[in-house]
């Protein structure tokens, strides 16, 4: 089996393909849309700011690659950014519209005393519906997080959630073969590499 991982210059993709080598999975990164919109397992991960990553999907033709593989019914994982981009629109940058590839919008974390934006590190990741992709996994476990914006999905695309300070979000959403998470599972340690597996054996 072999992983395609997308690179738009917007993330660190070391640790994503470490992760990836550490269960034994044969990836690739390309940064090619041609390339991309051909790949029959796809990761899209990312981190940084929405208008930017939108520029470059937009210029270089992933977005619409991203798009095509969807639509061709291959599993598709996104991670962080990745998990973001794919809604409607952010509220990052005064506002951006994303690839629309789910109904919902990245949002900010709302202002709280003592609470540090961004939420970064480890926090407790709660199951709300099963997903393939959490099997193995118990609900409760910690996931690692770095983010300042997080998705905000009707109830049936979502199937985890976090709770920082007094807000509860969701840390992981999709819909058929596409599926996101707001932690980065290739910092998770070993819950973060079976979920990864779990992905990379995911049949449709």
């Amino acid at each position: 089996m072999s992983i395609t991982v997308v690179d738009y210059k917007a993330g660190n993709l070391t640790s994503v393909m470490n992760a990836l080598r550490h269960i034994g999975v044969d990836a690739k990164v390309s940064d090619d849309a041609e390339e991309i919109a051909k790949a029959t397992r796809l990761i899209f991960p990312g981190v940084g700011a929405a208008a930017s990553a939108m520029e470059t999907l937009t210029r270089t033709g992933i977005g619409e690659a991203i798009r095509m593989v969807v639509k061709a019914g291959n599993p598709v994982l996104g991670i962080c950014i990745g998990c973001q981009i794919i809604l409607e629109e952010s509220e990052e940058d005064g506002g951006v519209k994303t690839l629309g590839l789910l109904p919902g919008k990245a949002v900010r974390f709302k202002d709280e005393p003592g609470l540090k934006i961004p939420h970064m590190g480890w926090n407790q990741v709660n199951f709300t519906r099963e997903h393939p992709i959490m099997k193995g996994i118990r609900s409760g476990c910690d996931f690692y997080y770095v983010h300042s914006y997080f998705p905000q999905v009707p109830a049936e695309y979502s199937f985890a959630e976090t709770t920082y300070g007094t807000q509860t979000f969701s840390g992981l959403i999709g819909n058929g073969n596409l599926v996101a998470s707001q932690f980065h599972q290739e910092k998770s340690g070993e819950v973060g590499l079976a979920m990864l597996k779990n992905f990379c054996e995911w049949k449709v």
